[in-house]
């Protein structure tokens, strides 16, 4: 029995009990890391605007596949990186990017959605990026050419919302209609960002109730209606819309309780990642570390959230406990980049430099998500910095 309980006591501090190991990082090297990002996406980008979708930086080959939501993803990480920085050098390449899917959009009715090339099933999580996207163009700009363009993908959104606040995920280009009942968790985060970002850009044409009807259904009814097992479900794109709700309303009481449900969420997934290690015997007991598109998006939303603990007292009891926890997320991102250095033992150093690669693998969303989440992070890194 004694052997049995120094066993399991062995197990317990290997896993969940182990100590977290974060290091530190500075807000300069957060943006050090997302500009070397978005010089990947851009070195990465192809004569059509699209983008290499997976790449192994071990054997120098790009892998098979597409996808219009991780395009639009990653074309909206262009332009946030402008909107974020002042730096609008990422604006010609994400320009780019929204040639290809304007080459792809479909337009009915007096609305507009992008979709998959020869596919005419149309995901709404590819038309709220592409349209959080030109949100993030038209604040790094100040250019108001696609503001049409832009009103037309929020009418397909809407679109797509039913009654309750729920997103309808797909619609059928051949039935001319929506696929009722059909869902996706990550496309009604991206809808709701993108619809609060309409309300802070165009005010009082109705775009704030949109989103506050599908911040109820999130903050309230989400995780029972689409069968979260482990709610909340790790959205940071509904992090994301609340923090943008406070810019023109205050959240009541149910959004809070879930926003600090998810804080919570997120701060054990970044402590449990603190404790893994690239070596074989913590891949046994614990798992293999985060990709950086996972990792990315836990920091984003920790940035959004504490963002709503500095100016709502209500959540005002885990601010710091939010800067700790984006703090250390962020170190072990800058961490785990490749370097030049490192790249150069790369059969194509340009495509390797920059990147975040686990098994010596890595996708476009994994730069997207990471450098959205160290922009992000800046200002928390400065709060903490000055104490």
């Amino acid at each position: 029995m004694v052997l049995v309980w120094a066993v399991g006591a062995a197990v317990l501090r290997l896993t969940l009990a182990a100590p977290q190991r974060c290091g530190s990082v500075t807000s300069a090297q957060a943006l050090t890391a997302a500009t070397a990002a978005v010089q990947w996406i851009e070195r990465a980008q192809k004569s059509d605007g699209s983008y290499i979708y997976e790449y192994n930086v071990d054997t120098g080959t790009a892998l098979p596949g597409y996808d219009a939501v991780r395009h639009a993803g990653v074309t909206m990480g262009l332009y946030y990186y402008a909107a974020l920085t002042g730096d609008d050098s990422s604006v010609r390449a994400g320009d780019a990017g929204l040639q290809w899917m304007q080459g792809n959009l479909l337009e009915r009715d007096g609305w507009a959605a992008v979709k998959d090339p020869g596919s005419n099933i149309v995901e709404l999580g590819a038309s709220a990026l592409m349209l959080a996207g030109l949100e993030q163009r038209r604040i790094a700009t100040h250019d108001l050419q696609y503001d049409p363009l832009m009103h037309a993908l929020g009418r397909f959104i809407v679109l797509m919302q039913d009654e309750d606040g729920s997103m309808t995920g797909y619609f059928d280009a051949d039935a001319g209609a929506p696929m009722a009942g059909s869902r996706s968790l990550y496309f009604t985060g991206e809808a709701f960002w993108a619809l609060t970002m309409m309300e802070t850009a165009f005010p009082g044409e109705g775009w704030g109730q949109a989103s506050q009807r599908t911040a109820k259904y999130i903050a309230t009814r989400r995780d029972e209606a689409e069968d979260v097992s482990l709610p909340p479900w790790s959205d940071q794109w509904a992090a994301y819309g609340l923090a943008e709700m406070t810019k023109w309303t205050r959240l009541d009481d149910a959004e809070v309780a879930y926003g600090r449900s998810l804080a919570e969420r997120y701060g054990f997934m970044t402590r449990y990642e603190s404790q893994r290690r690239d070596d074989e015997v913590s891949k046994l007991l614990q798992g293999p570390e985060t990709r950086a598109a996972g990792m990315g998006t836990w920091l984003e939303a920790l940035d959004s959230l504490w963002r709503i603990s500095k100016s709502d007292p209500r959540l005002g009891d885990i601010e710091g406990k939010l800067a700790e926890r984006a703090g250390c997320a962020a170190s072990m991102l800058v961490g785990r980049q490749v370097t030049g250095a490192e790249a150069v033992k790369d059969p194509r150093p340009q495509l390797a430099e920059g990147a975040w690669a686990r098994d010596g693998v890595t996708r476009m969303d994994d730069q997207q998500h990471a450098l959205a989440g160290l922009l992000r992070a800046r200002a928390v890194l400065d709060s903490k910095a000055g104490g």
